[in-house]
């Protein structure tokens, strides 16, 4: 089922205990046309913050009841790097948020997801491809 990202800023995020925040906007890749991140607005939760969460995150969509279940906890996302929404993502923070999340970096691979055209969802093949490659080289 298709649906656009206008609908989806309305829903709800869901992580692993609880409701965490609104879906704000997207941080859209113009290269390979896909959604890199969703951001969330915390609201209150984490003092107005904003973070980013990748697809890779992304456990369903529930369109009836407007919500995104996300496979992350609050104690991940409260101690996850936080991100100024008016300045471009660098490479740099992008390592911080895979880095902290333990997902393989999408620029490491010939797809729009690294080594698949898809965010592959198996944090065994997560760990292979992170023994496999090379340190990414921060000046990129």
């Amino acid at each position: 089922m298709l649906i656009t990202a206008k609908k989806l800023e309305c829903y709800k995020l869901d992580s692993l205990d609880g409701e965490i925040a609104g879906v704000k906007e997207f941080y859209f890749d113009d290269q390979h046309w896909i959604i890199r991140y969703l951001v969330a607005e915390t609201g209150t939760w984490l003092a107005d913050r904003q973070v980013l969460i990748s697809p890779y995150a992304i456990d369903a969509v529930n369109p009836d009841e407007k919500t995104i279940d996300i496979n992350l906890t609050k104690k991940q996302i409260e101690e996850s790097p936080s991100v100024d929404s008016h300045k471009p993502v660098s490479h740099q923070f992008e390592e911080a948020i895979y880095t902290h999340f333990g997902y393989p970096p999408y620029w490491s691979g010939p797809y729009s997801w690294g080594d698949y055209p898809i965010p592959i969802r198996d944090p065994e093949l997560w760990k292979k491809h992170s023994e496999d490659k090379k340190e990414w080289d921060p000046h990129f």
